[in-house]
């Protein structure tokens, strides 16, 4: 044991001398050559990118200096995403120039196909930004020793579909979890098929969802499971730049809800006073639907009632933007069962990314439903252990959540080295 303490104590002193070292030497730093100093007046880049492989990118673009805050850089890359049709997804990167550079701005996209690995989807995007960095680096000194070189052009070839642009998604997961007093079984499934072009949208999903739980208190055994099956299906037309029609139709059994089965059918119409085009930055839409639904009940409702048929209609106003400064998102929903109007629902939903200045961030989220539409709700009272454990819906008038939290991060606004030993910090645990 003292060998071993002694061992402790000559590393520590060892790894302290090693932190407190002070800098190389003059004569032991290697020179910079013309290249460094030219890198000097290289644009600053804030790469904001949610997701991407920041260090890579960093490593296969270096003839760039890269900035934490986006005040201090010459050129903001801002990249939003959104998935395809056949799963892949859709990057569009915009090149926002700021100060001497705040004349140039453009717009470039890659498409990742689904079957991507992540080494190719970041080599992508490299190519895209290096692409999209052009114009800002011809301006300073640098520039002389890029060399642009066009690869093998791609051969043309008809474009030869054999699914049709169809795409299918199957998914299935069990989970086995349990101790002395408490064990817990759970199996879901999930199907979907979809198929995306300009002109239509086609998307269908069946889910299943069982959950068993049992515990062991004293001489108490509980016993307690759920069930859910769903199935929903989309389809839209697209008619202009602004408009879209198209439809739901859902089948739905939930033990939690009291549905034996719920059938519904919903026609809808959407307007967007931004074209479609813009979605990836800006959209402010309106979704009316209305249509038809059908309940069958496990058990008696409230109401007294073990079916009934249903007219409702719904209009949605969302409103998403993206920006340098952050993003933000806003929707409110107003439904209401045609033959009460007191059968109604408000739900509002907010969320809000904000840089209020150099490092700071501001990140606020929140929801809010007036809930008056329970018509599925069980006659009786619920049992202890389905309060507890959320098997069976209870009434209320209202649901809500909220969160917000600061980020604050200072020091050198520069990061453009790459240094990965020992991987990143991950909580304090050893």
């Amino acid at each position: 044991m003292v060998r071993i303490q002694r061992l402790f104590s000559f590393l520590s002193i060892v790894f302290l001398l090693a932190l407190i070292q002070g800098p190389l030497r003059p004569e032991d730093e290697k020179k910079p050559d013309e290249l460094d100093l030219l890198r000097q007046s290289a644009p600053r880049v804030f790469l904001d990118c949610p997701g991407c492989d920041t260090d890579y990118i960093r490593t296969e673009i270096a003839f760039v200096n890269y900035v934490r805050d986006r005040k201090e850089a010459d050129v903001h890359i801002l990249v939003t995403v959104q998935r395809t049709g056949s799963g892949g997804r859709e990057y569009t990167a915009e090149f926002i120039g700021q100060g001497d550079c705040a004349d140039i701005r453009s717009r470039l996209r890659y498409i990742s196909a689904r079957t991507e690995t992540e080494d190719e989807t970041r080599k992508g995007l490299v190519q895209v930004f290096k692409l999209g960095l052009a114009p800002f680096v011809a301006r300073t000194p640098i520039a002389k020793h890029l060399d642009i070189r066009l690869s093998r052009p791609p051969q043309p070839t008809a474009l030869d579909d054999r699914w049709n642009f169809w795409v299918f998604n199957l998914a299935l997961t069990s989970r086995l979890s349990g101790e002395k007093t408490r064990s817990s079984v759970s199996f879901s499934g999930d199907f979907s098929a979809s198929r995306v072009t300009p002109a239509s949208k086609v998307q269908m999903a069946l889910g299943v969802d069982l959950d068993r739980s049992h515990f062991d208190y004293e001489e108490t055994v509980i016993t307690s499971q759920s069930e859910s099956r769903d199935f929903s299906s989309l389809f839209v037309k697209s008619l202009s730049d602004h408009w879209s029609a198209g439809g739901w139709a859902s089948l739905t059994s939930s033990t939690y809800r009291n549905f034996a089965l719920s059938a519904g059918l919903l026609p809808a119409l959407e307007y967007n006073f931004f074209p479609y085009a813009e979605s990836t930055r800006r959209q402010l839409r309106a979704l009316y639907r209305v249509g038809f639904v059908l309940n069958r009940y496990l058990e008696e409702t409230i109401y007294d009632k073990t079916q009934e048929s249903l007219f409702m209609e719904a209009l949605l106003l969302s409103f998403d933007l993206i920006e340098p400064w952050g993003n933000a998102g806003l929707s409110a929903e107003f439904s209401h069962y045609l033959h009460d109007f007191r059968k109604h629902r408000f739900s509002f939903f907010g969320d809000l990314s904000l840089r209020l200045f150099k490092g700071l961030s501001l990140d606020v989220y929140g929801n809010f439903s007036a809930i008056h539409d329970q018509l599925s709700l069980r006659k009786g009272d619920a049992t202890l252990d389905e309060i507890l454990l959320r098997r069976k819906e209870l009434a209320s008038d209202y649901r809500y959540s909220f969160s917000v939290g600061l980020s604050y991060s200072f020091g050198s606004v520069f990061s453009n080295v790459v240094n990965p030993r020992f991987g990143r910090i991950r909580g304090r645990r050893y």
